[in-house]
C-alpha cells in the first residue's frame, strides 16, 4: 500500500511549523511582525527550501520583508536543525505569495460586475 504523504511532504509540513513558530517568537526584526507563511515546497533531494509567505496587510510593502527575511535565513536556519532531525537543513528561500491579495481584487471584479451601480 503506498504511503499516503510522501517524505517530501512531510518534511515541507514539519518546515513550515518549526518556522512559523520561530518568527513568531524567535525573531525580534520589526519587518518581521505581520508575516504569515503559507507553504513550503522542497526540492527532491531537500537540499532548498522555497517558503512562501503573505502579510497581512495586502497593501504593505514587500521590499523590506522579503529583506527581513533574506536577513534572518541564517539565524532561521540554525534553528530549523536544532528544531528538526535531519542530516541537513535546507537552503531557505523566501518569495512572495499575493494570492490572497489577488483574490481579494478578483472578489472586488466579481462584485462589481454584479453590482455596477453600487460603487457610484
Amino acid at each position: 500500500m503506498p504511503r499516503e504523504f510522501s517524505r517530501n511532504q512531510r518534511l515541507g509540513n514539519q518546515v513550515l511549523r518549526s518556522l512559523s513558530e520561530l518568527l513568531r517568537f524567535e525573531t525580534k526584526d520589526p519587518r518581521l511582525q505581520d508575516v504569515s507563511l503559507t507553504a513550503v515546497e522542497l526540492t527532491r533531494d531537500l537540499s532548498v527550501a522555497r517558503v512562501y509567505y503573505s502579510m497581512i496587510d495586502p497593501n504593505a510593502e514587500v521590499a523590506p520583508v522579503q529583506a527581513g527575511l533574506e536577513k534572518a535565513s541564517g539565524f532561521l536556519r540554525a534553528k530549523l536543525g536544532q528544531a528538526i532531525k535531519v542530516r541537513h537543513v535546507p537552503e531557505l528561500r523566501f518569495k512572495h505569495d499575493d494570492s490572497a491579495a489577488e483574490g481579494q481584487r478578483m472578489s472586488d471584479l466579481i462584485e462589481s460586475a454584479l453590482h455596477p451601480d453600487a460603487g457610484k
